[in-house]
């Protein structure tokens, strides 16, 4: 099996939860396990409010960009902003690191994100944006139980 979607919204931060139940949908084909299921939806909501609070700083005329790939068992997320970029790929990357304390954010996003899937990839332009891959290989539902 193989399937493709693509959506691009504006950087408002309701659209968050818009994001993470179209993928979730997107997905239910694989007919996934609750746990693989959560997992997804959290990894969309962490890279789709990265983008929006750090790519844009709550800029809504921007857009976040997400493209999803099925083939298989396996999942490939690509989510993408045209924002301010990270300087500092590897400093962001750090487990409680935020460029935002103020916020009182917890800076553990991109450590959940790399923790709940196979395969995580930031590549980012200051002043251009951040693209954010994901990648994952579902259990057969069937096999979870055995």
């Amino acid at each position: 099996m193989s399937n493709f979607m693509k959506v691009e919204f504006s950087a408002k931060s309701e659209n968050e939860s818009f994001a993470r139940t179209t993928v979730a949908a997107f997905i239910a084909q694989l007919d996934p396990t609750v746990e693989e299921l959560t997992e997804i939806k959290t990894v969309v909501s962490e890279a789709v409010t990265n983008a929006i609070i750090h790519g844009y700083e709550e800029n809504e005329e921007g857009t976040v960009l997400i493209e999803c790939e099925l083939k298989d068992q396996d999942i490939s997320l690509t989510i993408r902003d045209f924002g301010n970029g990270i300087e500092d790929v590897d400093e962001a990357i750090q487990p409680m690191y935020t460029s935002k304390p103020e916020l009182e954010r917890s800076g553990m996003g991109f450590t959940i994100m790399e923790n709940f899937m196979d395969h995580f990839e930031i590549e980012s332009i200051p002043n251009h944006g951040t693209t954010v891959t994901l990648r994952k290989k579902f259990l057969n539902n069937q096999s979870a139980y055995n």
